[in-house]
């Protein structure tokens, strides 16, 4: 048996993994390989790696994990769980079946990409989520955003520590006039009509096209689909949840404590900020977690 099984091999569970295994812990790490930030070509604010490939860290991190006798890296994906402290059995779903004193959940999110032609080819390269990941790189360019629900209208503040020249596309939701006006004096301009599609080449952005046939020149376009955990046994846990803006999170206490005595959850599965620092953060505290947990 194992001291823990980490479900997910991305930042927060690498980062996990690695803090046990230096604490001469057992531990089996199962991923699948899609790590949610594969899409983009650099990862940035990474103290020491910014603009490094995010395969290229996760594949450096792997091979330092390795590195300790303890850890085992399994290949695969988790369909089921069950028991109770230091009785867990996760089952895979080739059938092989592991068991552990302790779990450690950081599966991640699934982006649902609108089906709009072009945006899921320029997605995690001019079509992003984050002005802190990605901003620099189109500061002072022409910037568009994409409303998903009444967060988005703090977007234009936000961005505007990075250019002058957004639009907001509404997309064929409503915002009072007030709201419009607000925006109006920030020098936002604002599109009501369906965004219809995404002109690009190579996931380069050149321009945005409506319904009503209006086309918009951009250089970057935000955007904030829904989301959903990549994998259920927080479900079939129970554990409890808690909503965001856009999607569901696994709710989380001291040391990444879930609902659930002996389950600990860390990534993107546990907050509304998603970003390789923030994950290997929650990694990080969910193995201080654990270790805390098996004292005594």
């Amino acid at each position: 048996m194992q001291d823990v099984i980490i479900v997910g091999g991305s930042f927060a569970g690498l980062t996990a993994a690695m803090q046990l295994g230096r604490a001469r812990r057992k531990v089996s790490v199962l991923d699948t390989g899609l790590n949610r930030n594969r899409y983009a070509a650099h990862a940035h604010n990474i103290l020491g790696h910014d603009g490094t490939p995010p395969g290229d860290l996760l594949a450096r991190a792997r091979a330092q994990v390795e590195h300790y006798p303890t850890v085992q890296l399994v290949q695969g994906k988790a369909i089921a769980i069950a028991g109770e402290p230091d009785n867990f059995a996760i089952t895979t779903e080739d059938g092989a079946s592991l068991e552990g004193r302790r779990v450690i959940l950081a599966y991640g999110i699934v982006d649902h990409f609108p089906a709009i032609p072009g945006f899921a080819e320029c997605w995690g390269k001019t079509v992003i989520h984050c002005p802190f990941c990605h901003g620099y790189e189109v500061a002072g360019q022409r910037w568009g955003l994409v409303y998903s629900s009444p967060m988005s209208l703090h977007g234009p503040v936000l961005y505007a520590n990075w250019t002058d020249d957004i639009t907001l596309f509404l997309d064929g939701h409503e915002i009072i006039e007030q709201e419009r006006s607000k925006l109006d004096k920030r020098g936002v301009k604002i599109i009501d009509a369906k965004l219809k599609s995404i002109r690009h080449d190579n996931g380069q952005l050149h321009s945005v096209a409506t319904e009503d046939g209006q086309q918009v020149e951009l250089e970057a376009l935000y955007a904030h689909p829904r989301n959903h955990p990549s994998a259920d046994l927080h479900a079939q846990l129970g554990l409890d949840m808690t909503e965001t803006p856009t999607g569901t999170m696994i709710a989380v206490g001291d040391m990444q404590a879930t609902s659930r005595p002996g389950i600990y959850a860390a990534g993107d599965l546990t907050t509304a900020m998603h970003s390789v620092t923030f994950a290997s953060n929650s990694g990080s505290m969910a193995a201080m977690g654990v270790l805390q947990s098996m004292m005594g």
